[in-house]
């Protein structure tokens, strides 16, 4: 028993030790490494007082190749014809790539030329970042990967702009208050949104919301008190942000209730120009080719696209099915995306769709094209889709696009009124069967009114647009 007692004793005064170091740590470690590093900084900042302008842009997967990475390279092109005497970097940890080798693939993948000019601070940590690395508190532990990744970034180039273009917003922390830089980003997702905390509250499961929670009264009102807090840093780091875009109505909306400051609202650059071009094949041919275009991430849903075709087998007949072939088009990232694409193609065989389903994975630019050519629909199927790149290429097109009811398609892209219908919008597998058996059902004339209106409705979301309304918003960042 006395024994016990000493043990008792001897772990509540390490406990205590330990908690006496914490606070230590925090209250005085903290704050006087913040003041070592804030000098050091500014002192390497006067001694490159005399040379060009440095803009360091942070965007860790620069060689992607999906919309986020558009967005960059366009803005880029922009800002070297706009700022030629100024030097611009890209933090990025897309390490296994020389220079060329990324300028060469945003030209054939993104059809974006941009000077060579452009230089790379290359990034080693950038797994800190990935969502696999945290199976549990997946946004607390990529928000403080971002931090060591911007550390890293700091180290190797602290510059006198700084944007984040990737959503990583808890770096700009680091650079404003430490570098010394001006800053500002382009949001193209909130972090978190109150949607996200609706769904948490409202116990449903979904991909980011696990169903072991989402049972769970106790752990639901956990994860609430953590979101919660969450969103309250996330807000703190967004006054951080000198200047902030948005890409849609959808992030305006959600970061306004966040963040509660000024947001200029800029549309990503889509290709409409050469797009509105292209010959188109009739829907009412024998083989009909349903385009999907996405990141093959988890918050895209292609398995919604798979089931909505198992559901379409089972309201048309079998001939006409026979005949209908799902193109999923889209870029792989990392090996996760691979094992992604494996477990969508196992999918498609579980449904016995093997003959119905075509994966396109890392096409060029080229090959895309050609495949915006023959096909005659589009799909889009995320949840919250920020804005939609996709769909107003696919629309651009000519293609017939049902994507999902929610986020940038809804309120700021298709109109489904009729007498001025852009595209067609649904939620459910079900009801994205139907919605292709109807358009499959269209009269050329109809379906030649819809692609009419969609193809005119695309110049607001131009690449010179997004360009001259970009330039405008950061012009105070260069002043």
């Amino acid at each position: 028993m006395l024994k016990m007692i000493h043990f008792l004793l001897a772990a509540i005064k390490t406990i205590l030790a330990l908690m006496i170091f914490f606070v230590l740590t925090l209250c005085l470690i903290t704050p006087l490494y913040y003041v070592y590093l804030k000098r050091k900084f500014k002192q390497e900042r006067l001694k490159k007082l005399p040379q060009k302008l440095q803009v360091g842009i942070f965007h860790p997967y620069c060689n992607a190749g999906g919309g986020g990475e558009k967005v960059l390279w366009v803005a880029i092109q922009a800002l070297q014809k706009k700022y030629p005497k100024a030097e611009f970097y890209i933090y990025t940890g897309d390490i296994e790539a020389t220079s060329m080798e990324i300028l060469d693939k945003v030209r054939k993948r993104l059809n974006v030329e941009v000077l060579d000019t452009v230089k790379f601070i290359y990034l080693h940590k950038r797994k800190w970042v990935e969502g696999d690395m945290y199976p549990y508190f997946t946004l607390l532990g990529q928000a403080l990967g971002s931090v060591f990744l911007g550390y890293e970034a700091l180290n190797q180039l602290n510059p006198d702009i700084f944007i984040d273009t990737t959503g990583f917003t808890f770096t700009l922390p680091l650079f404003k208050y430490i570098g010394g830089c001006k800053t500002g980003c382009y949001i193209h997702y909130p972090t978190i949104t109150n949607e996200m905390l609706k769904r948490v509250s409202n116990r449903q499961a979904i991909y980011n919301n696990s169903g072991v929670i989402a049972r769970s009264p106790i752990l639901t009102m956990a994860k609430l008190l953590y979101y919660h807090i969450f969103a309250w840093a996330y807000s703190l780091a967004g006054q951080c942000s000198d200047i902030t875009l948005v890409n849609s109505t959808f992030t305006m909306e959600h970061l306004n209730a966040l963040w509660n400051r000024p947001l200029h609202l800029v549309f990503p650059p889509c290709e409409t120009d050469h797009l509105k071009k292209l010959s188109r094949p009739t829907v009412k041919t024998p083989k009909v080719r349903i385009m999907s275009l996405a990141q093959f991430r988890p918050e895209k849903d292609h398995p919604l696209q798979l089931q909505a075709m198992y559901e379409l087998r089972e309201i048309v007949p079998e001939e006409v099915f026979g005949n209908v072939m799902l193109v999923l088009c889209g870029s792989c990232r990392n090996e996760e995306d691979r094992r992604r694409v494996k477990d969508l193609q196992d999918f498609s065989k579980h449904l016995s769709l093997e003959n119905n389903v075509e994966f396109k994975v890392n096409v060029p630019y080229e090959d895309l094209l050609e495949e915006f050519q023959k096909a005659s629909i589009g799909i889009h199927t995320m949840l919250d889709e920020h804005f939609g790149i996709s769909v107003v290429e696919q629309m651009a097109a000519g293609l017939i696009v049902v994507a999902h009811r929610s986020g940038g398609p809804l309120l700021d892209i298709i109109e489904t009124s009729e007498g001025s219908r852009l595209g067609f919008l649904a939620q459910t597998a079900d009801e994205f069967a139907h919605i292709i058996k109807f358009i499959l059902q269209l009269s050329e004339e109809e379906v030649g009114e819809i692609r009419e209106r969609a193809r005119a409705s695309v110049d607001r979301f131009s690449n010179k647009k997004f360009q001259e309304e970009f330039l405008r918003a950061v012009e105070p960042l260069f002043k």
